[in-house]
């Protein structure tokens, strides 16, 4: 890993993300991006002062889709990180993937759309429309603005878009398609019908996200991108790369149970399938940033399948789930997250879960509640585990030597 860059509720950019977390500064507030009428769910974690004439590059974001916007922002801080000459050209370019996903694509786009034939009675949407919304957009985006002329598409696998997303680049270097890729995933979904979507189902809450809390009463939804740059280890070290982390271990399983109720072994197999990857003991692992939705079974579930797999380690683990501060991003929720995970191993500092204030006795980890830690920290996993049963897990370990 060369280069990261995000885009949250909590900050632009990824000194303002962490310096936010470290702080435990929530982003969590009053809609402002649509009328909440109608509506009992009226707080998400919104991207505010957001420009893209400012954060994305060049002209041709102005014309797309906020997702596809956020995933360009991020995607510029990753790469000016990583120093890496762009465009890119010739077999270079050809040797280079773009995998960004989401987990919806441009819907805020299609509300939009329906709004003008429907509402307002137009005879025509805007030109643009169809590619605004396909959720390949964001990785066709970026791949032109970087000259990636290699592998391209963008992968949907909801909550778990982005860490498939980054998983797919790593394989593809690995296995030597690919020398070097941005991966990730960006979502921005917030909007008066995907709210009331969500709220039919009756697991947003209107007053908060408070993971593995006695008081938790469901996930708030978010928006942002988060997404890297990867390389292969001696390509990077012949151009003088700084890194910041190395991917050493990737898990992915299906639970092929229910669309709603989470598996604990679905979730406990992914978290192990990681740790065979990266050849790593479970008391290696010192940060778990976890899936954490604030869902009553998700909680539970999540923390049983992370006693499964760790055992009596269990009871060292540093936990926290970022989303008490920057909402649930959805598909590009595990790349947010990836970017604490990176950050607590640059820093050994741990991020807290915010509003936990009276334990659940069946949530009975260590969640760093409320204040930031500092702990030293070599390896972290990031959870994602969505809805249909989709998990994917990411070990993120030092720079190698």
């Amino acid at each position: 890993m060369t280069g990261q860059g995000v885009v949250s509720s909590v900050g632009i950019g990824q000194d303002a993300f962490w310096s936010a977390l470290k702080k435990g500064d929530c982003g969590i507030g009053e809609v402002s991006l649509f009328p909440t009428d109608e509506l009992y769910i009226t707080i998400a974690g919104e991207v505010k002062g957001f420009d893209p004439k400012e954060r994305c590059g060049s002209k041709q974001f102005l014309l797309a889709d906020r997702y596809s916007q956020f995933a360009g922002c991020a995607a510029q801080e990753a790469v000016e990180q990583s120093g890496l000459e762009m465009p890119l050209k010739g077999e270079e370019a050809y040797r280079a993937a773009c995998i960004i996903g989401s987990g919806i694509g441009g819907i805020s786009t299609m509300e939009m759309s329906y709004k003008a034939l429907f509402e307002e009675k137009k005879r025509a949407t805007h030109p643009l429309t169809l590619l605004k919304t396909i959720g390949s957009s964001a990785a066709a985006h970026v791949s032109i603005e970087y000259g990636i002329t290699g592998p391209c598409f963008g992968v949907v696998s909801a909550c778990s878009t982005a860490p498939h997303s980054i998983g797919v680049v790593y394989r593809m270097i690995r296995e030597g398609m690919c020398d070097l890729g941005i991966g990730g995933a960006s979502e921005a979904s917030l909007n008066w019908g995907t709210t009331r979507a969500w709220q039919a189902m009756r697991v947003l809450s209107p007053d908060g996200l408070f993971p593995f809390a006695k008081n938790r009463n469901g996930t708030v939804l978010g928006e942002g991108a988060g997404v890297f740059v990867l390389e292969e280890y001696e390509y990077a070290k012949t151009r003088g790369a700084n890194i910041l982390a190395e991917i050493v271990g990737y898990g992915m399983t299906s639970d092929a149970a229910d669309m709603v109720n989470p598996s604990i072994e679905g979730a406990s197999s992914a978290m192990q399938i990681a740790l065979d990857d990266a050849g790593l003991s479970p008391g290696e692992i010192d940060y778990i940033n976890a899936h954490g939705t604030a869902t009553t079974v998700n909680d539970v579930n999540e923390t049983r399948a992370i006693r499964k797999v760790f055992g009596n380690a269990a009871n060292n683990l540093a936990i926290s789930s970022t989303k008490s501060m920057h909402g649930h991003c959805l598909g590009a929720g595990g790349g947010v997250e990836a970017v604490a995970a990176i950050k607590a191993i640059e820093e050994n500092i741990i991020p807290p879960t915010i509003g936990f204030h009276e334990p659940d006795p069946e949530c009975d980890l260590d969640y760093t509640p409320n204040e930031a830690r500092e702990r030293e920290v070599t390896y972290a996993m990031s959870n994602s585990f969505a809805f249909g049963g989709l998990n994917a897990v990411l070990i993120f370990g030092p720079a190698p030597a």
